[in-house]
């Protein structure tokens, strides 16, 4: 039987392309379809289209337009701006500092740098998911040469002290530790809370269209006027030689459009979906008993809950939402298909039955009250019914 209605709460994981972008898009696949590095008119077309989006997406981030690569997405803008600054200055030092709940896309590159000799100190959270300004401090070296903090995390929402730590990497250079540069994973951030690479004072950053309304397979990276990488992709001049290979147009005029959008709706976007996921948290911790809201309730992202529902499995749960037509996700999309009880949700403190238990619901510009509505009423029945076939559920019970 079908379910009543689809309610899509996964935008954490993915955007739907917003209809605007889809159009500009569409019309860029024939209007722009000269290579942008020719010198004849169509070329030229093409590359006036790109140095558009470049500046839309510019002014989202508060950054110069000659200051953006665009990449294929958030995976590559952080491999690009990690192994890129650290192959650039290794012979400076080869340590580097991170936090214990950065996105696969940065684990997996900084496991990769271990493996050729590099350094890295993982800090660790407090209970809320926040890094302390003073355990980075603690862990810098005279031979750090990157620290690496996401904006913010892509399953609890959490937003780090990135502007205090921007602050201590400027102190560190001007006491002397020049060679010290400061990434930060802005993917699940741009566009949802308002950013400036000036305020943060960041020397890279990264973001991703797909989580901002626009097409899979776009991203960009910001890189600092002055600072250097080693680009990853080589052969080309494209991208001034930091991303060689002939630059996808449409996708890039859609990243424009998407980041344009973004910036003129941002504040109202941000004001509706805070509203609609606070009234669901109400709702959930009225009804439903048992359940532990994770990460910080004030210092995070406008439209996303995590929640862990004790005694029953996090996929269970996923699984009896997607036959009522709720689209909800037990953490980072790029990590599905694992096991593992989610490695951000231990880093707080709590035991894999509540790591396992635990549900992202991630609001979008589209969502209503009525879609709150619907899913309260569909997830009270499925915790209800998974707790009743739950052994440790019963057993916790016998022994009550």
């Amino acid at each position: 039987m079908e379910p009543k209605r689809q309610v899509y709460l996964d935008h954490s994981a993915t955007t739907p392309v917003d209809p605007r972008v889809a159009a500009v898009m569409s019309r860029s696949l024939t209007a722009n379809f000269g290579n942008p590095s020719s010198v004849h008119s169509f070329g030229q077309q093409a590359r006036a289209a790109v140095d558009r989006a470049r500046r839309e997406v510019a002014v989202l981030i508060g950054a110069r337009q000659n200051e953006l690569i665009f990449v294929s997405g958030g995976t590559e803008a952080n491999n690009l701006a990690i192994r890129g600054l650290c192959e650039a200055a290794q012979q400076h030092g080869q340590h580097i500092v991170t936090s214990n709940i950065e996105h696969p896309s940065v684990r997996g590159v900084l496991e990769t740098l271990e493996k050729r000799g590099w350094e890295v100190t993982r800090i660790p959270v407090s209970e809320k998911g926040i890094v302390k300004i003073e355990d980075v401090r603690s862990a810098l070296r005279p031979e750090t040469v990157l620290v690496s903090v996401m904006l913010a995390n892509n399953e609890i929402g959490t937003i780090q002290p990135i502007v205090e730590i921007g602050s201590l990497i400027r102190e560190r250079r001007h006491a002397a530790q020049k060679n010290l540069w400061f990434h930060t994973d802005a993917v699940q951030a741009a566009g949802r809370i308002q950013l400036n690479v000036d305020e943060i004072g960041c020397d890279l950053l990264s973001l991703s269209g797909h989580k901002l309304y626009a097409p899979k397979g776009i991203g960009a990276l910001y890189v600092r006027r002055g600072v250097r990488i080693f680009g990853q992709n080589v052969g080309g001049h494209q991208e001034r030689e930091r991303r060689a290979g002939t630059e996808n147009v449409p996708a890039i005029v859609a990243l424009g459009e998407a980041a344009r959008i973004a910036r003129d709706e941002l504040e109202q976007r941000s004001v509706e979906v805070r509203r609609l996921r606070d009234r669901f948290e109400a709702e959930v911790t009225r009804r439903i008993d048992d359940v532990v809201m994770n990460g910080d309730r004030d210092s995070r992202l406008p439209h996303l809950s995590n929640i862990s529902f004790r005694y029953i499995e996090g996929e269970g749960l996923l699984i009896n939402l997607d036959l009522q037509g709720v689209a909800v996700s037990t953490g980072s999309a790029c990590s599905s298909g694992t096991l593992e009880p989610s490695p951000v949700i231990r880093a707080l403190g709590h035991d894999d039955e509540l790591a396992r238990g635990s549900i992202r619901f991630s609001f979008g510009k589209d969502n209503t009250d009525d879609d709150v509505d619907y899913v309260i009423e569909v997830l009270v029945a499925a915790v209800a019914r998974l707790r009743e076939l739950s052994p440790l559920n019963k057993t916790l019970a016998q022994v009550r």
